[in-house]
């Protein structure tokens, strides 16, 4: 497995890392196991993008997003790939599923709802940046807020007043000495008072969300709290506790809201990512009463958007001319043939996740960055537990899952979370009493904790 973190050589100062497609499938690498196909579908997907945007402003434009359906069982890694290449290159990301949605005039969400959404995910994520940009510079107005509740009767509108007129309005060796104890955390027990904004949550928009109208609840719920004050009291608080929200509040003002909208539209725009999930249930196929007609109107209803059009939002316009679609689904009882011929056309790359085998449950069980054994054992490590696996015992593991994949509904990979869950109930229950301690998992160890859930096919239905 490679162990090199690429991004790490890369120059995170702007949102396209330029990196090829090896460097992404090299990246994936490191926490998804197998599926090398789909890998090198979303590496090329991606480095397009890169390529678009190097190319000359006058073609830029006409070049359409390459689009992808990835077919193959749950819990092979479908969902995994697309989050995994979002964080790649900081680019919003959102997963939806596409049963959730209904055609325009039903009951129920409606397709835009996901470019909003997206939308705001990635002022979310903007703000944040620009919070940590700002950190230092909001911790030190923090702190000179404090040092004036420290010191009542000289706020920062005397000072400079008293500056201008070449005077101090406060002797400046008090000041001083409290910035120092401040800074040496000497005062954090201290209590100072403090005026604390609240804003009353508005109940009244809450009726929508029942009929699904959740997009006009947050509307509502943004003018609302535009047309009412609001509302603060002032308490006692540790200097500590203080320093921490006075330190969101100076945040929040010298962030750039405009900036950031701004910002966070370009992204959407050129790097957005739309991961629409159980594609196929929304294929429209022939019933004994005739096609489906929500179903293909979801799908029209979806078409617009992944053609290119403009979604209104609460932040402006957002268009998905360039927004990658990635949709995914299990396609056992349909095929991707079965969407409406349209929408095929704008997913030109097809690729299919084969079943996982007891050598890649073995893999994943000890070879990516956030292998499972491996959570398991640094959560364990908390309570002085060490927990060492010997190769026999992953191998039992990897069997067991395969058995209960093939007797039970196959999840793939996640049929190693219920077995690993199971296998250690009994440690994580008992760590804080037979702490500190070493547990050697042997293959006999396994057979031990498991066999008898294993199986039985009654119990292997509702416990693993």
């Amino acid at each position: 497995m490679p162990s090199t973190n690429l991004i790490e050589k890369k120059d995170r100062s702007s949102l396209e890392l330029n990196l090829t497609p090896r460097d992404i499938v090299t990246e994936l690498d490191r926490f998804i196991v197998g599926q090398k196909e789909a890998k090198r579908a979303v590496a090329i997907a991606l480095r397009n993008r890169w390529r678009r945007l190097m190319a000359p402003p006058e073609m830029r434009e006409e070049i359409a997003p390459k689009n992808i359906i990835m077919i193959g069982p749950t819990g092979v890694g479908k969902t995994e790939i697309a989050r995994r290449l979002a964080k790649l290159t900081r680019s919003p990301f959102i997963k939806v599923e596409a049963s959730k949605y209904t055609e325009v005039g039903y009951v129920g969400r409606d397709v835009e709802s996901m470019i909003r959404e997206l939308m705001d995910l990635a002022v979310a994520m903007v703000q944040a940046e620009e919070r940590e940009k700002m950190a230092a510079k909001a911790v030190e107005l923090a702190e000179e807020r404090i040092l004036d509740l420290l010191l009542p009767g000289f706020n920062r509108a005397e000072r400079s007043k008293a500056g201008a007129a070449g005077g101090e309005a406060q002797p400046p060796t008090t000041r001083a000495k409290l910035r120092r104890l401040l800074k040496d955390k000497r005062l954090e027990e201290r209590d100072i008072p403090l005026e604390i904004e609240q804003s009353a949550p508005h109940q009244m928009t809450r009726i929508f969300t029942n009929i699904g109208l959740d997009e006009m609840e947050k509307n509502l719920n943004d003018a609302m709290s535009q047309l009412f004050p609001k509302k603060s009291h002032k308490r006692l608080v540790k200097v500590s506790e203080a320093r921490e929200i006075l330190t969101q509040e100076e945040a929040g003002r010298l962030v750039d809201m405009d900036k950031v909208i701004a910002e966070a539209k370009a992204r959407v725009e050129q790097h957005g990512i739309v991961f629409i999930d159980e594609i196929d249930k929304v294929a429209g196929r022939e019933s004994k009463t005739g096609p489906d007609i929500s179903r293909e109107g979801v799908q029209r209803d979806l078409l617009p958007l992944v053609e290119g059009s403009t979604v209104p939002t609460k932040n402006g316009p957002v268009k998905t001319d360039h927004i990658l679609f990635i949709a995914a689904g299990a396609f056992h009882v349909s095929k991707p043939s079965d969407l409406i011929p349209e929408l095929q056309g704008r997913f030109p790359i097809r690729v299919e996740l084969t079943s996982l085998t007891k050598d890649d449950f073995v893999k994943i069980l000890t070879e990516p960055q956030n292998a499972l054994i491996l959570q398991y054992q640094t959560m364990l490590a908390t309570e002085k537990i060490q927990l060492e696996f010997t190769p026999e015992a992953v191998e039992e593991l990897a069997s067991m899952a395969c058995a209960v994949n093939e007797k039970q509904e196959n999840i793939g990979a996640r049929r190693l979370s219920t077995i690993m869950e199971k296998l250690l109930d009994e440690v994580s229950f008992d760590a804080p009493e037979i702490a500190p301690t070493k547990i050697i998992v042997s293959a006999n160890y396994v057979r031990e904790k498991l066999e008898n859930v294993v199986g039985n096919t009654d119990l292997t239905r509702y416990i693993l």
